[in-house]
């Protein structure tokens, strides 16, 4: 699973990056060492302005999103937190997930993410985890395949803007390189020629769309032992992908 990644990269760079036509600067959200289940998370997608029913011109937007997939039939927006992630191998079919796949991809920015590494226990018979930071080896921005889905408040108004909840979840899947070494699973990157494929809100095609998420080849990531004070989500600031003795 992903429970955990980095995102620091000014929105200036993101849009340079992902060819973003549609940002507005007062969404600018904070460089995140730490981001956490809930959080408001960069996503890049593509789709027509709600304001011209739906029928305009697809834009690549950049949007803050709440990490955490609220499905639009859920009955409270606090499922979101227990739906993070979805995995590659349903994501098609999971009734949480199908729609948002057929019709609202994204790709969420990050410079890596955190995993823990369940060790044996120990003197006191205590299991314990270390984390790790992993990112990419080339020093490149990783493009995270994900869905993001629209939730109303059905005690809002229809034309109030703060009825509306939009949110997003990290697609995983089994983890090679230096990730497997640490733990089963790792959110799934895409390449940058798969970008526009999966942005593109006219393709529909669930196995042509599977095709695009292809796990990296060896030699992608790397990994450092990082301190457990990653732990706590009230922790932020670059010291936590510093090194430390493993």
């Amino acid at each position: 699973m992903c429970g955990r990644y980095v995102s620091t990269r000014a929105p200036q760079e993101v849009t340079r990056l992902f060819g973003v036509t549609d940002w507005r600067s007062e969404e600018t959200l904070a460089p995140n060492w730490n981001v956490a289940p809930t959080d408001q998370v960069y996503a890049v997608l593509e789709r027509a302005p709600r304001r011209d029913g739906g029928g305009g011109p697809v834009r690549r937007e950049l949007r803050p999103l709440r990490w955490g997939l609220v499905p639009s039939w859920a009955e409270d927006p606090k499922i979101g937190a227990r739906m993070i992630n979805a995995r590659v191998e349903t994501v098609h079919e999971k009734p949480a997930y199908r729609r948002a796949f057929a019709r609202r991809r994204c790709l969420l920015p990050a410079d890596g993410f955190y995993e823990w590494q369940r060790l044996r226990d120990d003197e006191r018979g205590k299991p314990r985890k270390r984390p790790y930071f992993l990112y990419p080896a080339d020093g490149q921005v990783m493009a995270l395949a994900g869905l993001y889905e629209y939730w109303r408040d059905p005690e809002g108004e229809d034309d109030d803007p703060a009825a509306w909840l939009m949110t997003c979840t990290i697609i995983t899947t089994d983890a090679t390189d230096a990730a497997g070494r640490i733990h089963p699973r790792m959110p799934l990157a895409l390449t940058p020629d798969h970008y526009d494929a999966w942005l593109d809100p006219h393709r529909d095609d669930a196995d042509e769309l599977r095709g695009l998420l292809t796990p990296p080849t060896d030699g992608h990531l790397n990994a450092r032992p990082v301190s457990t004070a990653v732990n706590n989500t009230r922790n932020n600031g670059p010291h936590l992908l510093d090194e430390v003795t493993a």
